[in-house]
């Protein structure tokens, strides 16, 4: 196995055990026996754990990225595309293995004493924003939607890995549409 292929394989393993058992119970030799990368090995790619919990957030905010610009990506209109967001989130809160988000968690868990963890999770939430932020703004939408739809998409993630169910996907999209309904320009109103 060469040195892409095993560090892949420490990272998916990574993500996997830090998603269900968190990141602080997860320790190297747990993501040797997960990856089936040898402890040396292991630490030549990633000199520290922290390097390990670094590259696996920035992963998961790629995977986070696609997931939404697919979303996005199969809406039709500028209204159907905001709403992506929450159809796309009912979908991964069905997944078995939904355990909240990543980002979330990562920060309860470690933001206060990791610096470097807050910063990435600062910055793909920023980044989430500013994905909604363009959509409100290329659906005419006044500038003050777009928080008000990534704090509903926010809620509706931790609602969803408290409460174990996907209504908060449901109930968040519905919302989502008022708020929509009610700060888009009427086509009608001319």
């Amino acid at each position: 196995m060469d040195d892409r292929t095993a560090r892949e394989r420490v990272l998916d393993a990574a993500a996997r055990l830090y998603y269900r058992r968190g990141i602080q119970n997860v320790g190297m030799v747990d993501l040797r026996a997960e990856s089936g990368v040898s402890l040396k090995r292991l630490y030549r790619l990633f000199p520290s754990k922290d390097s390990v919990v670094e590259q696996a957030l920035l992963r998961q905010h790629e995977t986070w990225d696609a997931w939404l610009a697919a979303a996005i990506d199969a809406a039709d209109t500028p209204r159907d595309r905001l709403l992506a967001v929450y159809d796309m989130l009912a979908r991964w809160f069905s997944h078995d293995d939904f355990r909240g988000c990543m980002f979330i968690n990562s920060f309860g868990e470690l933001g206060s004493v990791m610096p470097r963890v807050a910063e990435i999770v600062r910055a793909h939430k920023a980044d989430f924003q500013a994905r909604v932020a363009e959509l409100a703004r290329a659906a005419g939408a006044p500038a003050g939607l777009a928080p008000q739809l990534a704090i509903l998409a926010e809620g509706a993630q931790t609602t969803a890995a408290i409460s174990g169910t996907t209504d908060a996907a449901r109930q968040a999209r519905q919302a989502a549409e008022v708020l929509i309904d009610t700060a888009l320009p009427r086509p009608d109103a001319a």
